[in-house]
């Protein structure tokens, strides 16, 4: 099963992530980082397809994809 990683404190909560995984992996979520962004989270990792998408639109490095 594939595994998600995101980096809260580098999230600034573009929605990139949310808006370009194909299998609906990724929210954002209602807690508050630091620098007063929700940031993203997991919330369907059963249909995550491990296919990094999420961790090449972030256009601050925020997402790790394990397989």
């Amino acid at each position: 099963m594939a595994r998600v990683e995101i980096r809260s404190e580098s999230c600034k909560s573009c929605q990139y992530c949310v808006k370009f995984c194909p299998k609906g992996v990724l929210a954002i979520g209602d807690k508050v980082n630091s620098k007063g962004y929700e940031y993203s989270v997991p919330v369907n990792m059963e249909a995550c397809i491990a296919c990094c998408i999420c961790a090449r639109m972030c256009p601050d490095a925020a997402i790790e994809v394990y397989k």
